[in-house]
């Protein structure tokens, strides 16, 4: 048997994942599409594979790199179907991640990287020049405009043609816009901006030119600068360049058992996977085609499992919460309420409707529609229906669902202090099936917190208050809202459900995360319900019968089940009168 190609996770160079001989998932079919268009322009999420799609690239392109080609491009589709277009470029890539944070100096850190990209280009390709090409280049000091400028003209005076490749071309003014505001940020790409100049440039110099980043934003202010580009973004043929599909998953999982024993089948894997990391769709037409993974969490996942045999204790990379971060960083700067109302109501509901503006200037990020197309950019939402001109956009993964969870506890924590440690230590209980204190102490401290008052009164603000805080309890996978289908053959659900099938929405879910703490052996189906204070008795009666009738569907339905894996599963119901606990009570447990 072959050596084992490693999981490439944290690599970020295609030519080092080839040397190296780690796996690659194959992505060179979309080569041939991609040069339909000149100027293609992409954006997607971090941590979704863009720095190995755009290094391959380089790779396929660099006339200097055709010595290698079986090395770089052997056992990919690429391989045996080469373009016109395979090595007859000379090759500038800029990786703007690679600046300097420091936005007070940013110009000059900006120029210096790029200076230094173009003289190490000046150098690959010097031979294709006089002998001064490259004392010229670099007597130019870090003068980019000038550099690529001077470049340009010797390359069409020689008829070479260039290709300019650039990876996360937004990165230093996302980060000035999120440290510095609005006025530095125009003040960069706006009127004479030093990075509207170098997009200037770009243009009459490049024979192609890709660029990928995470959001539309800068591409809209520096539009007059660069106006050539066609954004692919939302194209369903380009809905599967970045991320992994289920199938690319499995395929990755039956290699690497090929040379492992796994505690888990390749189904339990998938289904193990699938709440943190899947669920990413960047197309309303690609809604047919299945989900996208994210491609660092699942290289990260199964890095630990290839290395263990089981799956990492640990399931979310704090690497991932960096646009989170700056989505924050946005709203404390702006002082809007748009945007952290959109976030409360992403985190009590799990999903809103919006439509995704393709572009828009820096000035609009906070207006409703434009601040949810950013939510989506950065993949804290994706498209997951569509109604009418509008989209369903919806949280796609635990892992950014907790991300949420931990915004508004933070709110809510900032106006009434719930002892965290406190509510932890308490939790423990849950694992033996004693609820009482832990879920007591919870509904305590909503009626306590004024927070909930500057909000909108009723059942909503009492399942994102409870989210927040039972999101914390680590032994176990919350689900708000859980969607659960069943046949309706129960006498005790026909008053409630009609249809052979029946759907409903369980308020809360928490599941033991047996797969990783198989000593779990109690789960818990929360059941939240609210009244006025003013409501009379017969009032919370009904409703209370109600809710048992409905606790008691849910708990019967297959998928709810099997996802509990054994364990004994608690029928809670929790109602409130205004914003007091009214009653709490154990209905029953299967």
């Amino acid at each position: 048997m072959d050596q084992m190609k490693q999981v490439p996770y944290g690599i970020s160079d295609y030519k080092d994942l080839r040397k190296q001989k780690r796996y690659y998932v194959d992505k060179t079919m979309y080569i041939p599409m991609l040069e339909q268009t000149n100027f293609p322009f992409l954006v997607r999420p971090r941590r979704f594979g863009k720095s190995i799609f755009l290094t391959m690239l380089r790779e396929y392109y660099d006339l200097e790199a055709q010595g290698d080609w079986d090395m770089l491009f052997a056992g990919t589709w690429i391989h045996e179907h080469p373009t016109e277009e395979r090595g007859k470029y000379q090759v500038l890539y800029f990786d703007f991640s690679q600046t300097s944070r420091d936005v007070e100096n940013i110009e000059q850190s900006v120029s210096e990287y790029c200076s230094r990209a173009i003289i190490r280009f000046a150098k690959r390709y010097a031979k294709y020049y006089d002998a001064d090409f490259v004392p010229t280049i670099e007597a130019m000091g870090n003068n980019p405009v000038l550099q690529l400028s001077e470049i340009g003209g010797l390359a069409r005076e020689r008829g070479h043609e260039l290709y300019l490749i650039i990876d996360e071309y937004d990165n230093f003014t996302n980060n000035i816009l999120t440290e510095k505001g609005q006025a530095a940020y125009h003040a960069l790409t706006h009127a004479t901006g030093f990075y509207r100049n170098l997009f200037k440039v770009f243009k009459p110099n490049f024979q192609r030119i890709f660029m990928l980043g995470i959001s539309p934003v800068t591409m809209d202010d520096l539009t007059s600068g660069y106006n050539i580009s066609f954004n692919i973004s939302q194209l369903p043929d380009f809905n599967h360049l970045l991320g992994f599909s289920e199938d690319e998953v499995r395929q990755m999982i039956e290699y690497y058992r090929q040379y492992r024993d796994f505690a888990l089948s390749t189904d339990e894997i998938i289904a193990d996977m699938k709440p943190w990391y899947d669920n990413y769709c960047f197309s309303k037409a690609a809604l047919s085609q299945s989900r996208l993974f994210n491609t660092d969490m699942t290289l990260f996942y199964l890095k630990m499992l290839v290395l263990n045999g089981c799956p990492p204790e640990e399931r979310i990379d704090d690497n991932t919460k960096t646009d989170y971060k700056k989505l924050k960083r946005i709203i404390e700067l702006n002082g809007s309420n748009d945007g952290d109302d959109i976030i409360h109501q992403l985190a009590e509901h799990g999903t809103t409707t919006g439509s995704i503006a393709p572009s828009f200037p820096a000035e609009m990020v906070m207006d409703a529609d434009k601040f949810i197309s950013l939510l989506y950019y950065y993949g804290m939402v994706t498209i997951t229906g569509s109604l009418g001109s509008r989209l369903s956009l919806s949280i796609p993964n635990n892992n950014i669902r907790k991300q949420y969870f931990e915004y508004i506890l933070n709110y809510y924590q900032m106006h009434h202090r719930q002892s965290i440690d406190k509510l932890t230590r308490s939790a423990d209980s849950l694992i033996f099936g004693d609820w009482q204190a832990t879920l007591s102490m919870i509904a305590d401290s909503y009626g306590k917190n004024s927070a909930i008052r500057d909000r909108i009164d009723g059942e909503h603000h009492i399942q994102g208050f409870f989210s927040a805080y039972l999101s914390l309890f680590d032994s176990y996978v919350f689900f708000p809202e859980f969607e659960v289908s069943f046949k309706k053959e129960l006498d005790a659900i026909r008053s409630t459900f009609k249809g052979e099938y029946a759907k409903g929405y369980c308020d809360f879910f928490l599941f033991p995360d047996r797969m990783r703490y198989p000593d779990v052996i109690h789960g818990y189906i929360l059941e939240l319900k609210y009244l006025k204070s003013d409501a009379t008795d017969a009032a919370f009666e009904k409703q209370w019968e109600e809710a048992k009738e409905q606790i008691f569907a849910y708990s019967r339905s297959e998928k709810v089940q099997r996802m509990c894996m054994g364990a004994k599963l608690h029928l809670v119901i929790i109602q409130f009168k205004g914003y007091d606990l009214h009653r709490i009570e154990e209905v029953g447990a299967v």
